[in-house]
């Protein structure tokens, strides 16, 4: 039953992609901004999780698109609680609002730590809690953002990972990486190389997959440059952040 509302869901996001040529322009941006953080010069995969409809292989062609269940667009299944990739056989790992529906990432980071070659990394691009982010995710979106709820690192045991549900906290990236220091033992194994937050009016305006575009395509070059404009000020309009973890040397 999951698989089939799962699969309804992507059949769904895939019609409204082909129809909002907006939305392809504003994720295409985001796709690049990836694109960006990834070491293409280490040795291993680039695979990205919950990739949904695969767009991602439009602006990096090489990236293996997975998720948690099979759709005609992923190359492959995988749960980022028990990934069948080999020992160090992955470069890049991307998570394109994905993290925040990981409900153990200490232990999700401990299978990527597995599957990541030396100096791999994580790229995380997930909501941001800014006063916007905060308005814009708690008011109009239907998955929680959690906040205030506390974040549990590791589950109790391996049943307890096996048996988790659909999970969704939309604060959760925001509040690790914000507060680094609290959440030392999520991120002993790993140095944050980039942590930077994005204003993305123009993608909160463009209406995502399933809600009214509320601007012309024809105005994206002008709401990028009022992005820019906002970025200037990340506690008021950042509603999308990036982070980049590198697997540390010698954290075996």
């Amino acid at each position: 039953m999951k698989n089939e509302q799962h699969l309804k869901e992507i059949i769904l996001n895939s019609e409204h992609w082909e129809k909002k040529k907006l939305l392809q322009k504003v994720y295409s941006g985001f796709y690049e901004l990836i694109k960006s953080n990834v070491d293409f010069s280490a040795e291993g995969h680039i695979a990205e999780l919950g990739s949904g409809i695969g767009k991602i292989k439009e602006v990096i062609p090489g990236c293996i698109t997975t998720d948690i269940f099979d759709n005609p667009w992923v190359d492959r299944v995988e749960n980022a609680y028990k990934l069948t990739f080999e020992d160090k056989s992955v470069s890049n790992l991307i998570l394109f609002d994905v993290f925040h529906h990981l409900e153990f990432p200490g232990n999700a980071f401990d299978e990527f730590h597995r599957v990541l070659s030396d100096n791999g990394r994580i790229i995380i691009f997930d909501p941001c809690m800014s006063a916007l982010g905060l308005i814009s995710y708690g008011l109009l979106h239907h998955e929680p953002i959690s906040i205030s709820k506390e974040i549990t690192l590791y589950a109790k045991n391996e049943k307890e990972v096996e048996e988790s549900g659909y999970y969704a906290a939309q604060g959760n990236a925001y509040r690790i990486f914000q507060k680094q220091m609290k959440y030392r033992e999520l991120l002993s194994k790993w140095d944050v190389i980039n942590y930077r937050k994005y204003s993305a009016i123009s993608y909160l305006l463009s209406g995502g997959y399933s809600k009214p575009q509320l601007y012309p395509t024809s105005m994206y070059g002008f709401m990028k440059v009022m992005d820019s404009v906002c970025n200037l000020l990340p506690i008021v309009y950042a509603t999308r952040l990036l982070a980049v973890l590198k697997k540390r040397d010698g954290s075996e």
